[in-house]
């Protein structure tokens, strides 16, 4: 029986952990055992990481939505259950772009809320007269005669026609 000699496997494979423990402070990117155990860390944390990113960023543009929501005189608990009477549907993601990049459709879009959302005692925000549940906002906006608030739901049907 021919006689096994893993000298080139091993040292490769130490390589191959060293090389991927690189950038890593003290003995935990020279020393072989201590990079082997951060390195096994590091891809745990990596992938718990990429779970929370998800969540993250939904925190984020629920914040900015929010932000632009009272710039507009609006709650964004408010301006969501707007636009879900109104069926427009635009995801958080593009709520916010609206609202960093391009304020004045995002201003028709809190319009389009504003009348769908039922008047709750003592809140000045919303309308009297709420829309008929079950309307689309685009011809909400449109017996309105508002321009700007027919333009906006094209675009952020538009918008969320591309993503998909």
């Amino acid at each position: 029986m021919a006689r096994v000699k893993r000298a080139v496997n091993a040292h490769k494979k130490r390589r191959v952990v060293l090389e991927r423990a690189s950038g890593y402070r003290g003995q935990r990117s020279r020393l072989y055992r201590k990079a082997k155990e951060q390195v096994t860390h590091s891809l745990v944390y990596s992938f718990e990481h990429r779970k929370d990113k998800k969540g993250d960023f939904r925190r984020l543009w629920i914040q900015r939505i929010n932000a632009a929501a009272r710039a507009n005189g609006m709650t964004y608990n408010r301006f969501i259950q707007g636009l879900k009477i109104a069926e427009v549907e635009v995801d958080r993601r593009m709520l916010a772009e609206m609202a960093v990049h391009d304020p004045a459709a995002f201003a028709a879009l809190v319009e389009i809320s504003r009348a769908n959302v039922p008047a709750v005692k003592g809140d000045e925000t919303a309308t009297a007269g709420a829309a008929p549940q079950g309307q689309k906002a685009a011809e909400a906006a449109a017996q309105s005669g508002d321009a700007a608030s027919v333009e906006a739901v094209q675009q952020a049907e538009n918008v969320a026609a591309r993503n998909d």
